[in-house]
């Protein structure tokens, strides 16, 4: 059986979805469906079984419910807003849960892949490499993520199975309907573009022009095959970035989207208050020590994938 925590969120039910495409079906999602309009994403998927995420720790991991064999766990549970400061919330999720699956896994030696995040380097100048020097979260969702790297990187001298954590930059694509707010920008951009005829961005912030700060923008499909690479893969070990290694700008991923619709203009709102201070201008993933681990795939750029993901978007319904 393979274990798949969040497996009914973006990431995670593509990830259910390829692994079905490889003959999975053993699969065991676990998630907090509370929001149910994530159920759609797991609709045409095939697993064995799912828990609720309290009952799965309670349960399963504490009161050993679980199969005998375990082939790997892929954890890619979290709370995701990053606008959100409950910090013991935040910590309780993503520190204090991670944990106790990393030891349960450690003690069973099964391998253990796991969701981190670019947010862990915060403003980081420019230096977006897995190191304790680049990393400076801009708020608290950032320092759950970066708190459980350090906890991991303790653990790793004596690990007995593979435990990898995977830094995701800013990833869209199929699946993240029902994240809100926290979609994608390229969602975003199609909505409005349906809606009202046009795109909003930014201006200016941090000594970039209107529309020019600038991100690494990764397909949700590279995400998922740079995670069952390392399936596939079990002496890899460590914490790598998952980006593209080239940043765009969010002008790109607008034009994009307008040059998808055909008619839709852009326009500039003023920066909001709220995120002055709080916000990534500019990132983009050393993405060196995952070639040289041997990962040698390419990545789509935004024109293909916001294209792709636009296609999707019209025949699936999904805005």
């Amino acid at each position: 059986m393979i274990i798949v925590t969040g497996g009914a969120g973006f990431i995670g039910s593509n990830l259910v979805r390829a692994l079905n495409a490889r003959g999975r079906e053993d699969l065991l999602v676990v998630d907090n469906l509370k929001n149910g309009a994530k159920y759609s994403n797991l609709a045409d998927c095939a697993i064995q079984d799912y828990r609720d995420k309290a009952a799965f720790l309670t349960l399963a991991v504490v009161g050993e419910d679980l199969p005998e064999r375990v082939d790997a766990v892929f954890h890619q549970g979290a709370c995701t807003e990053t606008t959100r400061w409950d910090g013991r919330y935040m910590m309780q999720n993503n520190f204090e849960y991670s944990k106790v699956l990393l030891h349960w896994c450690l003690a069973r030696q099964v391998p253990f892949i796991y969701a981190s995040s670019a947010a862990v380097y915060g403003a980081a100048d420019g230096a977006f490499r897995v190191d304790p020097a680049c990393e400076a979260p801009l708020n608290v969702y950032g320092y759950s993520k970066l708190l459980f790297d350090q906890y991991v990187r303790r653990s790793l001298p004596g690990a007995s199975s593979q435990v990898a954590g995977l830094r995701y930059f800013n990833v869209y694509g199929p699946g993240e309907q029902h994240k809100g707010d926290m979609a994608s920008v390229a969602f975003h951009f199609n909505d409005q573009a349906l809606r009202e005829g046009q795109v909003r961005l930014f201006e200016g912030t941090d000594g970039y022009g209107h529309g020019e700060q600038r991100r690494d923008f990764i397909h949700v499909s590279d995400v998922v095959a740079v995670n069952l690479w390392f399936l596939d893969h079990p002496d890899r070990t460590g914490i790598f970035n998952v980006g593209t290694g080239r940043s765009q700008s969010f002008n790109a991923v607008a034009r994009a989207v307008v040059g998808w619709h055909g008619s839709a203009q852009i326009r500039y709102i003023p920066f909001p208050g709220h995120l002055q201070g709080h916000y990534q201008s500019f990132t983009e993933a050393d993405i060196a020590p995952l070639r040289e681990a041997g990962y040698d795939a390419p990545f789509k750029t935004v024109e293909d994938g916001v294209h792709e993901y636009l296609d999707w978007l019209k025949t699936a319904g999904g805005s």
